[in-house]
């Protein structure tokens, strides 16, 4: 992750709803695609009355190739993905963090400002992340854990609206010693 990630208001049911949408577009997608090249290769490669799974594989594998690079090169930056792809940019923000939750749990522990903001930008962006999809649960299970983090923030006079991820803060983080 190199570029900064900004927490976006979303609604829920519209985040959903597009969501749905595109998966659905991507699946019908590969189905045509797949499902062509595989009858093609059977149909041009394929033996009369033999034995055609590689060749209906090979198809499949083709179409998922393909289908692949259509959204990688075509719809990624479509207005169509566009919730999916603030999805995907949420959690890959996320993930990065989760994996050097030692490092920023030492660096809160310390005082440490930039774990402290990464800590916080973690929770809004976790809480956001649950409210769009619809896992209510876990919502509650962190709400103690947010409340007292942001009362740390407080006491100490940081700003507690962290929205905004940026990927420097890992090599600082990374340093810090868990």
């Amino acid at each position: 992750m190199s570029h900064p990630f900004q927490l976006q208001v979303r609604n829920p049911e519209t985040y959903r709803e597009e969501t749905r949408k595109s998966n659905w577009i991507m699946v019908a997608v590969f189905a045509v695609i797949a499902m062509t090249l595989a009858t093609l290769s059977v149909q041009f490669l394929g033996e009369e009355n033999g034995n055609n799974f590689y060749w209906n594989l090979g198809g499949v594998l083709a179409g998922l190739l393909i289908t692949t690079l259509i959204f990688r090169f075509i719809l990624w930056n479509h207005p169509l993905m566009d919730s999916a792809r603030y999805g995907w940019q949420l959690k890959r923000s996320l993930m990065s963090l989760t994996n050097i939750m030692h490092h920023i749990e030492a660096g809160v522990e310390a005082q440490n400002p930039t774990a402290l903001k990464a800590l916080r930008f973690y929770h809004l962006g976790l809480e956001q992340m649950h409210r769009l999809e619809q896992n209510e649960t876990a919502l509650l299970e962190m709400k103690v854990t947010m409340r007292q983090h942001l009362d740390r923030m407080h006491d100490l006079g940081l700003e507690a609206e962290q929205t905004r991820f940026d990927p420097e803060w890992l090599n600082t983080l990374k340093g810090l010693k868990p």
